[in-house]
């Protein structure tokens, strides 16, 4: 690519762009300038063979020829060795349009018009005879046609990267107007590289002459992973037989990623427009269908709201039978949604059975996915289904300031059904949050690129598999070995989430202001209240009844006053009987409940607080919770969390001496009144990748700092003599 005459057609096209100003806000450029691109595009291509189209065209019409075969033999006549008919039977082209100014509209909208069918349907998307109308009408047309025909967009000169390119560049340009997000449309080039370097690591057969795979992606934008992909097995295999898939909700995304897959003679129909997830009007595109190869950058830290009531229904109906059986994310961030998606659409895999080939996916994430949600949560739960299934194979760390709408760190996923035999059971962690140079002027929020020696760098680290694996990278302008690679197995990433109990022990006394709590009990404070209308005889006598048996308790609790503070919740409760007695009161449980909670206060030195049984009550104030790593030498998949008689009887009964082993050594020497709830226990997965790799640095020595502080001083010093003097 030539990198300056790439960086003049960006310029060049904006500058066209910049010409709408008047009739058009910045912000809504796009609505001219994307279909714009891609017409001349479609322009470009087909011009050279343009006059023998037009010939065809009027010998075929004389013959009354159908308009299916029609389609078929137009399409030959512009390219013989397409497969996918692309033809223009418009007497016009850029150039042509020119030579009549006054017609420029109608005209323009015949040569749309012109185009073989799918590539009708791509402007239809794009709504673009609307805009012919306004430009039009604001005498722009004429003009922005003519600069565009200028631009020479042929493939021979523009290949379909640097297009993938250029659209990113403008789609980024007008969400920058608009102030959208434009990490919803693409992801940098580099970043597709490296994920498709990484993806077809070690996938042998992907390489062999003839053979046949598909590759699909669920939100597809304008098409550079589906694009990025193909080329890089290409250019191993040339002989690869590659089928592409896509789905994507935004239309203009749809319609570049279709002019894309046109232009290079693949089948559009395989792009799906619609929502993959499920919104109530469009679905997932390929239902049952199933991919060898499968990459995506979904939209991360976006709520699915709109997909809510389609996922939740899934989820409950079919559960694993469907796409959601794992379990729901948070849902402000449905990132994990479109994972299990594409593990739905894995190949089965099975050793040495042909037919049962595998899958392998390549997916971005932020950083939520790896350790958000509790333990049992839904995205703890979707964690432990990938990782004890074995499907989680690697997660590379990337470094920040990649993306052009957010600066956070990122991370690559992969994950597969049919991992190497020595992965198996293991899950590889890579830094490289330090493979990064600095751009030379920033894009948005993308400061950082990745070089195709990193790139390199990454994928060789990935298919080494070696354990503190280390690299020579700058940190602060210093170069330093560090750890790069890190394996765990399975177990490694999972951990029992234990609560912890401590002993409620309460003293109770009959002060006047403890008394004065009452009333804030909902139970004590109900008994003056009626569900009856207060104006029938009958509600009044409630409330007059029950303003009676407050005072009655108040009374009771006045008698206990002189009794001092009560350090035992038993001998208060016989007291408080026995001076309800008195005042000829029965306490009903919740009206006592009320009192204890009125009168007690939390104190350590008290006597345990006891249930009928005798068995220690807890207290919700001291409740804690403990995360035991699971121990060396378990066995995965654990026993399922809830069993059908009781809660978690199996996993108990699995780690129940790991876990008194654990609060002997941890929990019983500081706090030895404490207890485990083991119906409580739950199983939760989280990939603390950073915590692997983070190096500690000592703080610098004050010595150093009071000299630099010193020397500071004394160089401010000299500049404030100089202004004096």
């Amino acid at each position: 690519m030539n990198i300056q005459a790439h960086e003049q057609l960006k310029v060049n096209i904006w500058e066209i762009a910049n010409r709408l100003r008047g009739p058009y806000r910045p912000p809504q450029y796009r609505l001219v300038m994307l279909p714009m691109v891609v017409l001349r595009r479609l322009d470009c291509v087909l011009e050279p063979t343009k006059d023998a189209v037009l010939r065809e065209h009027a010998k075929l019409t004389a013959q009354n020829m159908p308009e299916a075969a029609m389609e078929r033999l137009l399409g030959k006549a512009a390219d013989p060795n397409r497969k996918h008919p692309l033809y223009n039977t418009s007497p016009f082209t850029f150039q042509r349009l020119l030579g009549d100014p006054e017609n420029i509209a109608p005209n323009l909208v015949s040569y749309i018009n012109g185009f073989s069918p799918k590539a009708r349907a791509i402007f239809e998307r794009f709504k673009f005879n609307d805009q012919i109308e306004k430009l039009d009408a604001s005498n722009r047309l004429f003009t922005i046609v003519k600069a565009m025909a200028d631009v020479d967009l042929h493939p021979n000169r523009i290949d379909n990267m640097q297009m993938g390119y250029v659209f990113e560049h403008l789609v980024m340009r007008f969400n920058e107007q608009a102030n959208e997000e434009a990490g919803d449309h693409f992801t940098p080039r580099e970043v597709i590289r490296l994920m498709a370097n990484l993806i077809y690591t070690g996938e042998h057969e992907v390489y062999r002459p003839g053979i046949f795979r598909t590759i699909y992606d669920p939100t597809c934008g304008t098409g550079g992973m589906l694009s990025e992909s193909e080329k890089f097995i290409l250019a191993q295999n040339k002989d690869a037989n590659l089928a592409l898939f896509g789905q994507e909700y935004n239309d203009e995304s749809w319609a570049i990623c279709c002019a894309d897959m046109l232009i290079k003679d693949e089948d559009t129909s395989s792009i799906v427009l619609g929502d993959t997830l499920g919104d109530g009007k469009t679905r997932d595109g390929f239902e049952g269908k199933q991919f060898h190869y499968l990459l995506a950058n979904p939209p991360f830290g976006v709520e699915w709201k709109d997909q809510k009531t389609v996922v939740e229904k899934e989820h409950g109906l079919l559960g694993f039978s469907g796409r959601f059986g794992a379990g729901l994310p948070a849902i402000n961030d449905g990132s994990l949604l479109f994972l299990q998606h594409m593990i739905s659409k894995m190949h089965p895999y099975k050793e040495g059975d042909e037919n049962a080939v595998g899958s392998k996916i390549a997916i971005v994430f932020n950083g939520s996915p790896l350790f958000s949600g509790d333990a049992g949560s839904g995205p703890s739960n979707i964690r432990r289904w990938i990782i004890e299934n074995d499907w989680l194979d690697a997660i590379v760390a990337l470094p920040d300031q990649l993306f052009y709408n957010t600066g956070i760190f990122t991370y690559v996923w992969l994950v597969t059904n049919r991992k190497a035999p020595e992965r198996r059971g293991k899950v590889q962690l890579i830094d490289g949050t330090r493979f990064f140079q600095r751009m030379k002027k920033s894009l948005n929020n993308k400061r950082n690129e990745i070089t195709d020696d990193q790139i390199n760098d990454l994928t060789r680290i990935y298919g080494n598999y070696r354990d503190g694996e280390k690299v020579s990278v700058k940190i602060n302008g210093e170069t330093e070995d560090r750890v790069v690679s890190r394996i765990f197995e399975n177990r490694e990433f999972g951990f029992l989430k234990v609560t912890v109990e401590r002993p409620l022990r309460l003293n109770f006394e009959a002060t006047p202001e403890r008394i004065a709590k009452l009333d804030g009990e909902t139970a004590f404070a109900n008994l003056a209240t009626t569900k009856k209308r207060k104006d029938d005889a009958a509600g009044q006598r409630e409330i007059v009844e029950g303003r009676a048996l407050q005072g009655a308790v108040r009374k009771a609790l006045v008698m206990l006053a002189d009794k001092g503070r009560y350090m035992d919740r038993a001998v208060f409760e016989v007291d408080l009987d026995r001076a309800a007695r008195r005042v000829e009161v029965k306490l009903a449980a919740p009206i006592k409940k009320a009192i204890f909670a009125a009168l007690g206060e939390r104190d350590p030195e008290a006597a345990i607080c006891r249930d009928s049984k005798g068995r220690p009550e807890p207290d919700s104030e001291l409740r804690d919770t403990e995360n035991i790593p699971l121990p060396e030498g378990t066995v995965l998949p654990l026993p399922i969390q809830f069993g059908p008689d009781k809660p978690n009887d199996k996993l108990v009964a699995t780690f129940r001496n790991e876990i008194d082993a654990y609060m002997a050594r941890e929990v019983l020497p500081h706090v030895p009144d404490a207890w485990v709830d083991y119906d409580k226990t739950k199983v939760g997965y989280e990939v603390p990748i950073n915590r692997h790799f983070y190096v500690y640095r000592p703080p610098r020595p004050l010595d150093a700092i009071e000299t630099d502080i010193t020397a500071l001083e004394g160089e401010i010093a000299g500049l404030l003599k100089g202004l004096v003097a």
